[in-house]
């Protein structure tokens, strides 16, 4: 009978997961050697390779000296916390991945942390060792008082540490005296560390799933790890949820296997391996699939909360229906359904009416996917800005969720950071110089005041700056946070917005349009200098005559716009303004588009 191994690769965003895998696959003989390989194979998602950053937990599977290895990927970011904490599950080791010069970072404590709690056995490998700043012995350090600090048992203090570059596909465990050929190395470390897992095949079959999705022809596919037992096609199962409910009872009409990066048909399934089951029409992540005699489900971690939430709503602009094929509230809301089933770091909350949807979430990057998506299957709709979700305390006093923020700047704008994180109600914790000129300095901040900060900040450290954040508890509420200074400029009629128009406007502020693009009443076409909205008409022409003078005719110079992306509007707009949302477009709009509305409504609101 085959050995199995489960690992996961955990690690802050960007620093090389996915990367590591891809060099696994063409080392353990998966292709042939004139095959044509992508890069980043795990990165299935059109948005996962366009921002180069994991979203989606991904299993796959590769076999080593006669032992089969499923390798789970997992996401670095923070907003995708959800995905890390349900497939650690599934593992019984993790493979700790480190920069060689960034060193552990927030997203590696948050999903670290996960991982130890579990009681899994960390190994830790220190990648992209072959950069100019690396510092390979000082990371290990640091890791090691990571450890410390998050209570790591002796067993996982005492990790096997090697030193990698994941692009280069090589390993080592000594830098200076081991030859740098290939990552076999980690791989032999992997059958040699990481337990089997610990499983009774005799007993009757269980299985918690941990991954859900659907396919067109299969219906609902559930992955997850077999704890107990084996299964074969059409056998009767039951599922029993969290409680030890019973949900449902069917048979198990697909199942597969991962090789490789597919999903392969098999007759039966053991305990210790993972697997993906079809035939549960309602069985969801968190749930046992079981054999009719098991009456215990099996325990599974709690999922943090949301902690952050939107209002989606149907498209009513003046020029809604023009690009999108989705423009009904009953699409919006079956579409937020199916992701709320799948997706169980979101929440879909419906409007008395049906007409609107609260969607809960871990932050503006994750909520800016699912829009992002939506909006590539030709979905229009009309997006509020994002506002935190509160609690009530014991003495039900007000909670808010608090983020713990690492920020690495050059020292000479650490003192303009420093103030504005001051402004936003934000506590310093720590500030100390983290070499070449750079000082990192940590902050904990509420996640209010955190909306809209990213390209500000951004600005004041001319682009030079880093920012992570990672959600740390609810704290008592700080009161009042300013939102943005800067009125917005509107648009008075609807039509085609004029070049000469806008250049005589410039003064005024920055502006988001250029010449020709559409534009109506109440879309917001510019952000103002001053702290109040102003109306403008961006369709105005220039009076023509039959007078012809040198000088008079002269070519107007327009500024380019300022361009922002699906998040950044997101974060940017104020309480009484929306981010129109179509497959072609991204508009900024008031919610009341009428002048006269917006004066009563801002009346009521000052009541």
């Amino acid at each position: 009978m085959t050995e199995i191994r489960n690992v996961a690769i955990i690690a802050h965003v960007d620093h090389g997961k996915t990367t590591l895998i891809d060099s696994i696959f063409k080392q353990s003989g998966m292709f042939r050697d004139n095959q044509n390989v992508e890069e980043r194979l795990m990165d299935s998602n059109d948005l996962e390779k366009e921002r180069g950053i994991t979203i989606l937990a991904k299993c796959t599977s590769i076999n080593w000296d006669n032992v089969r290895l499923n390798i789970i990927d997992t996401p670095g970011h923070a907003d995708f916390g959800g995905e890390v904490e349900r497939v650690l599950s599934m593992a019984d080791g993790v493979i700790l991945l480190t920069d060689a010069a960034e060193g552990p970072m927030p997203q590696t404590k948050f999903v670290l942390s996960k991982a130890l709690a579990q009681g899994l056995r960390p190994i830790v490998v220190v990648n992209k060792i072959d950069k100019p700043d690396s510092r390979g012995e000082e990371i290990v350090d640091e890791v090691f008082d990571l450890f410390c600090s998050l209570d790591a048992n002796e067993q996982q203090l005492d990790f096997p540490v090697l030193y990698a570059s994941g692009r280069d596909g090589w390993c080592v465990k000594d830098l200076d005296n081991d030859v740098r050929e290939n990552l076999h190395p980690l791989l032999d470390l992997i059958l040699e560390h990481v337990p089997a897992p610990k499983a009774d095949r005799d007993a009757p079959f269980s299985m918690l799933a941990t991954m859900l999705d659907s396919d067109p022809y299969m219906g609902r596919v559930l992955t997850g790890k077999v704890y107990s037992g084996k299964a074969k096609v059409n056998s009767s199962m039951q599922v029993l949820d969290l409680n030890g409910k019973k949900i449902e009872s069917g048979r198990l009409t697909k199942l597969l296997r991962y090789e490789g990066i597919e999903r392969k048909p098999v007759d039966e399934v053991v305990a210790g391996d993972i697997v993906c089951i079809a035939g549960m029409k309602d069985a969801s992540v968190a749930d046992t699939i079981c054999d009719v005699s098991v009456t215990q489900p099996i325990k599974s971690t709690p999922i943090d909360p949301p902690t952050m939430a939107i209002t989606i709503s149907v498209n009513d602009s003046p020029l809604a229906g023009r690009e999108g094929s989705k423009v009904t509230s009953t699409m919006i809301r079956d579409r937020l359904m199916a992701e709320d089933e799948v997706n169980v770091a979101i929440s879909v909350t419906p409007s008395a009416n049906n007409e609107s949807f609260e969607v809960g979430g871990r932050g503006e990057l994750q909520l800016g996917v699912l829009i992002e998506n939506m909006r590539r299957e030709g979905f229009e709709m009309s997006v509020s800005r994002p506002k935190v979700l509160m609690k009530k305390g014991e003495n039900g006093e007000k909670l808010e969720p608090y983020e713990e923020v690492f920020i690495d700047v050059d020292e000479e704008y650490s003192g303009s950071v420093v103030e504005k994180m001051a402004n936003r109600k934000a506590e310093m914790t720590d500030m100390r110089p983290s070499g070449a000129g750079k000082t990192r300095i940590t902050f904990l901040a509420p996640s209010r005041g955190l909306i809209g900060y990213q390209s500000e900040f951004m600005t004041d450290t001319r682009g030079t700056g880093i920012m992570n954040r990672v959600f740390h508890s609810y704290g008592p509420y700080k009161g009042d946070i300013p939102a943005r200074r800067n009125g917005a400029l509107i648009s008075t009629d609807q039509g085609q917005a004029v070049g000469y128009a806008i250049f005589n406007l410039q003064d005024r502020g920055i502006m988001f349009i250029g010449h020709q693009d559409e534009v109506y009443q109440g879309m917001i076409v510019g952000e103002h200098n001053r702290e109040n909205d102003l109306d403008i008409n961006v369709l105005k022409g220039k009076k023509l005559t039959n007078v012809r003078a040198s000088g008079s005719d002269e070519n107007i110079v327009l500024v380019p716009p300022k361009k922002m992306t699906l998040e950044d509007m997101m974060s940017y707009i104020n309480e009484d303004e929306l981010v129109e949302v179509t497959p072609k477009s991204l508009r900024l709009r008031k919610v009341h588009l009428n002048p006269s509305d917006r004066k009563i409504a801002a009346k009521k609101a000052s009541l």
